[in-house]
């Protein structure tokens, strides 16, 4: 990693109120819509503090729970009547007391108020096994790379492209796909929409899904695996961290 980067993670993020909230996978709906893309934002079906506050009658057949100060702690129902909500409640309550920012310094989080929020369930009706993520590595408000993950969860396969979607060198640790994805018909709304969030930030991912054609907002990343891992993908012929610039002061 660079300094630049490190700077970033353990000076500005703890102090600048646009990424912590913005790390905050429940107020970053407010900025999506400031930019406009209120359109892309999944169906929101309730906001909680705590798991004991759910009304688990009202909520539909399928939906995704998730806590909103950091990465992997999801709930993903497929059929509530199937679901044990007794155990789901102790893995919420666990996850609640988790101090998610403390491992790797990640400090958007700190001080988030913690919140649960509930989502649309988004069926994947045109593809086998788990939706894909793209996701959009911005520096300095232009993408210019997309990492395609598929099988999250499972066997992990991911794949990189420019933002012409030419395939570049894949040098992530999972397997590469056997058929390189085809370009998105959606690609150029999810560029535009990329530069409008990561206008303000030195370096953000921004995550999508694309579900049956439409474009779906998904988080902005500002620490990707926590910040430790930088991918050494060549873009133009360069390291995606000598896109990175921080004026000193």
């Amino acid at each position: 990693l660079t300094k630049n980067y490190y700077g970033l993670k353990l000076n500005d993020y703890i102090q600048n109120p646009l990424v912590i909230q913005c790390a905050d996978k429940y107020r970053v709906r407010e900025y999506i819509e400031k930019c406009g893309y209120s359109h892309l934002l999944n169906e929101l079906l309730g906001v909680y503090e705590h798991a004991k506050d759910i009304d688990w009658n009202s909520l539909p057949e399928k939906f995704v729970l998730k806590w909103n100060f950091g990465a992997g702690m999801n709930i993903l129902c497929e059929n509530k009547e199937n679901l044990n909500i007794t155990q789901t409640v102790k893995q919420l309550n666990k996850w609640e007391k988790l101090k998610y920012w403390l491992p790797y310094s990640e400090m958007q989080y700190k001080n988030t108020p913690k919140r649960i929020i509930c989502e649309k369930y988004l069926d994947n009706t045109d593809e086998l096994g788990v939706i894909p993520d793209y996701k959009v590595y911005c520096f300095h408000g232009e993408p210019l790379a997309i990492l395609v993950m598929h099988d999250r969860g499972h066997e992990m396969k991911t794949e990189f492209f420019d933002i012409n979607w030419n395939s570049l060198e894949n040098t992530n640790k999972y397997k590469e796909v056997k058929e390189p994805t085809k370009e998105p018909s959606c690609l150029k709304e999810m560029l535009e929409a990329s530069r409008s969030f990561s206008t303000p930030f030195p370096f953000v991912r921004c995550d999508f899904y694309i579900i049956s054609g439409k474009l779906y907002f998904g988080e902005l990343t500002f620490t990707p695996a926590g910040g430790l891992y930088v991918s050494q993908t060549k873009i133009n012929g360069k390291g995606m961290e000598e896109y990175l610039h921080i004026p000193s002061e």
